[in-house]
Parts: C-alpha cells; structure tokens; sequence
C-alpha cells in the first residue's frame, strides 16, 4: 500500500489536484475549471467527486493520509479563504468545513505562496534550510516565509504579503486598493505595464509590432534574447525594484535564500542578474554577498499540487 496526500491548488481560472506520495513524486493528477460553479459548495462537490475517481482509477492501493489546499487569501489557522479577488464567491469561504463533508481526514489549507514555500522546503531548493523565503513571480506576487523551519503565518494568519509592500511612493494603483505596490512592477503583469509605458517614450522596439493589448511578459523576454533594448530595459527596472525590495525584506528577516517562482522567474538571467545586482547594492552591509538568489527546483507542470500536498507532510511532522 502507498501512503500519499492530495494535493489541490484552486486558481482563478482552473483548479488542480493529484496524488503525491511522501518522496514528491506525482502519482495521477487532473484539473476542473473553477469559476464555472455557482456556489463554492458546488465547486467543492464536484472537486471532490473529482479526486474520488482519480483515487478510485490508480493502479495500486493507497492510503491518502491527508489533503494540502494552496488559495488565494487562504487563511492557515480558520481553513477558510478570504476576500480573495480573482475567485467568484465573495466574502469568507470554509474550504476545510466543506472538504470534510466529503473526507474524513486531516485537511490544511494555506495561502498558495505559503504552500509553495513548504513545497520547496520538502521537495526542492530550500531542502535542508530553515530560513528562506519564496517570491512567486505570476500574475501577481505571492510571498511566503520560513524562520526557524516554521512559516511565519502571523497572529491571524496573513504574514508574508510582500507583494503589497508599498516599492514606488504614489506609484501604480494596486487592486488592493494602494498605489506603487511591488506586485504592479515585479510580476508578469507588472513588466508589461513597465514595457507599455516605455513604448509610449520610445517606440524603437520589435515589441512595438504587437498590438498593445497582446503584449506579454513572455513576447517581452523573447525580444529580450534578440537583444531588443527597450526589452532589456523593462527587465532591468524590474530587477531594480525587486532587488530593492527583496534588500529591505533580507534587513527583517536575515534568510539564507530567496527563491524565485513562477512565470517571470523562467526568464533566468534575464531577471536574475539585474534583481541581485541591485539587492546587493542596496542590502545592509552585514548582510552583502551572504544571501543567496535561487531558482525554483520545483519547475514541472504540477508543481502547485506538489507545493499542497507538502502541507500534509509537513503538518504530520
């Protein structure tokens, strides 16, 4: 018999789950759209339904020992998920009182950065560290942290947003409802709002052939590699940002790594190399060329489900 946990990561547009056994390998996974339900408690029903089949359906017995959920807002401590904005259902959902409708098992529930932090902590390059932090860098920027092997979850729960520390006084407006928050530069969708604004100054650009509102951050690091100027500048701002950032984050919490996560992490060097130049140059003495900045080794299709299901192990620790 095969211990494993489930693992789920319920994302705006789709939600995914699969087995994980204890050495992170992904034994059967799928996926349901998330949005199309009505009510959480459908959505809910039918992920549940869902993960019956797919334990049903695998070759070997198993024994699931528990279920790992990563969400957006998701609050560790109430197993619910609050206010999150790109979900349909408004307001506080009890995510772990509906799952345990349906299984009767440990069930955990963080933040989705939060389980990809643990995630690397099992499974990837945080392996042996005790104090580090992730930076995952999609749509938005998510950030989790570990001191002393534990996450910081805070007293209620939702420590860590370093997305929405304020990086550009009176900057960008942030769907938080701030202005200048880091997520709005250092984030997919943050390096296309830096590349439109620089093409409204110079337009000498092969990105300026894309009609405005296809711009991406992946056409972006493609005329990067070409050697397109303005690209390699949009990437540069955004690693003077980030590298500000990330030096204020080292003066608080004094990690061993940083890991960067996500879409805009996949650019390598391109977003490595201008993010440490300027941490370094910004970071407290005491802590100059001590801090490293690592790459995800948690990079295949299913890592959020690996990233969830390491809530269960962990929590049995």
């Amino acid at each position: 018999m095969i211990e494993a946990a489930i693992g789920i990561d319920i994302g705006g547009t789709n939600s995914v789950f699969g087995i994980v056994d204890k050495e992170g390998k992904c034994l059967s996974e799928s996926s349901i759209k998330t949005n199309e339900h009505e009510t959480a408690r459908e959505f809910v029903n039918t992920m549940a339904d869902e993960i019956k089949k797919l334990i049903k359906g695998y070759k070997e017995e198993l024994n699931i020992v528990g279920i790992g959920i990563g969400a957006p807002n998701g609050n560790y401590f109430n197993g619910t998920v609050e206010f999150a904005p790109n979900l349909r259902w408004r307001g506080v959902i009890p995510f772990c009182e509906l799952f345990k409708e349906h299984f009767n098992m440990p069930i955990i529930l963080t933040n989705d950065a939060n389980a990809a932090a643990i995630g690397e902590m099992m499974y990837g390059a945080a392996k042996e560290m005790r104090d580090f932090f992730i930076v995952t860098l999609g749509t938005g920027l998510g950030s989790g942290f570990v001191a002393n092997g534990e996450m910081i979850y805070g007293h209620d729960g939702f420590a860590g947003e370093l997305g929405h520390t304020i990086a550009v006084s009176d900057g960008r407006a942030c769907g938080c409802g701030r202005k200048g928050c880091l997520e709005q530069y250092a984030s997919a969708s943050g390096i296309v709002k830096t590349v439109k604004e620089l093409l409204k100054k110079n337009n000498k650009s092969i990105l300026n052939e894309i009609p405005e509102e296809e711009i991406t951050s992946k056409n972006i690091f493609e005329a990067a590699k070409k050697g397109d100027k303005l690209a390699l500048e949009a990437f540069d701002y955004t690693g003077k940002i980030l590298g500000r950032s990330l030096a204020d984050a080292v003066a608080i919490t004094s990690p061993e790594a940083i890991i960067l996560f996500g879409g805009l992490a996949l650019a390598g060097d391109y977003i490595f190399e201008p993010t440490k130049r300027y941490m370094e140059e910004n970071i407290l003495n005491i802590f100059k060329n001590k801090v490293k900045l690592l790459p995800s080794k948690i990079t295949d299709s299913n890592a959020a489900i690996l990233g969830a299901s390491a809530l269960v192990w962990k929590d049995l620790e």
